[in-house]
């Protein structure tokens, strides 16, 4: 699994704007200028979570986005499995993958199915909320 600057990119936003949502719609332009993004592939981005009503946006004078409902809701789960084609460890246990025909004699298929249980478990547990408190420990990671 690895985690594509897409999906970093989005938990960025999704931080930032939680960080700035008392300002109501936040222009494109200032979360990309924030965030060093180019303005380009933010606006993919975007219209991604709005298509998935993870943000609402507004054009015209005083528009941009804005989150759709509070920071505790959002988990780093459903937006990395938004934005990932995938989080599964290994090909078998993507969705909609065909059935393995090794499944049934496979040794490390309960390895993969744990580890993938894990990464669920630890993704879903966090959300945007936890990530701008300010107590929060960051660790050594960058997103």
């Amino acid at each position: 699994m690895l985690i594509s600057t897409k999906g970093r990119y989005a938990l960025r936003v999704l931080i930032d704007m939680a960080e700035h949502s008392g300002e109501g719609y936040i222009p494109l332009k200032d979360i990309a200028q924030r965030q060093e993004i180019s303005e380009k592939y933010l606006e993919s981005i975007l219209k991604s979570l709005v298509k998935h009503n993870l943000l609402s946006g507004l054009r015209g004078k005083g528009g941009g986005y804005k989150l759709t409902r509070a920071p505790e809701q959002y988990t780093v789960g459903d937006l990395l499995r938004l934005t990932e084609d995938s989080l599964a460890p290994v090909a078998c246990l993507e969705d909609g993958a065909a059935p393995c025909p090794r499944a049934a004699s496979c040794r490390t298929l309960s390895l993969w199915q744990g580890l993938d249980q894990v990464i669920g478990a630890y993704l879903d547990k966090i959300t945007i909320a936890d990530l701008i408190r300010p107590d929060a420990d960051a660790g050594d990671y960058v997103i």
